[in-house]
């Protein structure tokens, strides 16, 4: 490196190399590769020579795991196994079907937070020369295993990574994964640049948890609108190219959150505080429907149906803080109400549209309403249309 030239040149794969690791233990001198072609190749630093070709995997080879000992090697590829070698004979010990494309696997150390979370105990883990491991692939899920019963340990129930229906390289869920340092628990890596921070608790009841406490986003693609959160504008909603919103903490500009519930790309959102103190959002979606939010409680409390088209605008009332109005591609305006008793129903409930006027010969893009709550102002691609609220 100090140099800047190169000191080897490595063929053997017949194709596309798609991971490479060092061996940890510095006595040892030897560099892993895997390939699309589904084989692992050792090579050997001081020779420059491969001394040994693990070929088990039937498609591309994702990812590569060694054992703290150094003497276990795992490769986890597309063909939707874990294969464990022997590092001592290069030769396979098991492979265990995973039953989903591995994007990543990892390693958890003897001394890791993960497994006392886990109930493992020390004592008995040093009799054990296998340990535990963690994969994230295409279901965009944190999966634990044994590796010396080749059973699955922990399972998350729900998948944190958002998808964009119109890209089908968001659809791989997880691409990557490590455990970071110092016990800060696990990172993951999205196909749309994304980077999730997992710490690990371990209930009352004894029952493992893994717990999601910060989301890193290096790209929004296209951001269609975007609105300050609550009275202390702490927290920045953002519509993208996703079916969901994200949230993100103002000072730190790190994604706190994400509002999922609709199943096209929310086009249009608006932020208010109720009367009764809460602070809501609504969006609007090209799956025809609007939904209500209540950022207390991170969840939809109402979603209406009733346009026929995408929603292309929102707003909240100004004055009592009880409505919202729509306006969407099918030249249609609604006005949709609410009240406390929605809020704390605790769950999501339908909402029913007040009012309905077919308000231009265009789609509809922008919405406003009066401060006096008395009148809507909407846009359109050829005017603007002025309506009065009763």
């Amino acid at each position: 490196v100090d140099g800047g030239f190169c000191t080897h040149f490595f063929r053997g794969h017949t194709g596309v190399v798609t991971t490479i690791m060092f061996h940890k233990d510095p006595k040892r001198l030897l560099l892993f590769s895997g390939s699309d072609d589904g084989t692992v190749r050792v090579w050997n630093l001081e020779s420059k020579k491969c001394i040994a070709v693990l070929n088990a995997h039937f498609s591309t080879v994702t990812s590569l795991a060694l054992s703290e000992d150094g003497l276990t090697l795992l490769s986890a590829g597309r063909d939707k196994v874990v294969n464990v070698w022997d590092l001592r004979k290069y030769a396979s010990k098991k492979t265990i079907p995973a039953y989903e494309m591995i994007e990543g696997v990892s390693f958890i150390g003897p001394g890791s937070g993960i497994l006392a979370c886990l109930g493992v105990e020390a004592a008995k883990l040093k009799e054990k020369t296998d340990g535990y491991f963690l994969t994230v692939g295409e279901r965009g899920i944190v999966r634990i295993w044994c590796l010396e019963s080749a059973v699955c340990v922990f399972e998350q129930q729900s998948s944190d990574v958002t998808i964009n229906s119109e890209n089908e390289e968001s659809r791989r869920g997880f691409t990557a994964t490590t455990m970071l340092p110092d016990d800060q628990g696990i990172l993951c890596v999205t196909a749309d640049q994304q980077f999730l921070f997992y710490s690990c608790t371990r209930t009352d009841e004894g029952t493992f948890q893994l717990n999601l406490y910060k989301r890193l986003i290096g790209y929004n693609d296209e951001i269609l609108d975007l609105k300050f959160v609550g009275e202390e504008e702490q927290y920045l909603a953002v519509a993208t190219n996703l079916e969901q919103v994200r949230v993100y903490d103002v000072a730190s500009m790190s994604c706190s959150y994400v509002l999922a519930g609709h199943t096209e790309i929310v086009v249009c959102l608006d932020t208010c505080v109720s009367a009764s103190g809460k602070t809501l959002v609504v969006t609007g979606s090209k799956d025809n429907t609007v939904r209500l939010w209540d950022m207390e409680k991170r969840s939809c409390i109402g979603t209406g149906k009733g346009h026929l088209g995408a929603i292309g605008c929102v707003a909240f009332s100004k004055k009592s803080k009880n409505f919202f109005v729509s306006g969407s591609s099918d030249r249609t305006i609604k006005v949709w109400t609410w009240d406390d008793t929605l809020i704390d129903a605790g769950g999501e409930v339908p909402l029913k549209a007040k009012a309905g006027v077919a308000a231009h010969d265009k789609d509809i893009n922008s919405l406003s309403v009066s401060p006096n709550d008395g009148l809507v102002c909407s846009g359109s691609e050829v005017r603007l249309s002025i309506c009065y609220l009763s």
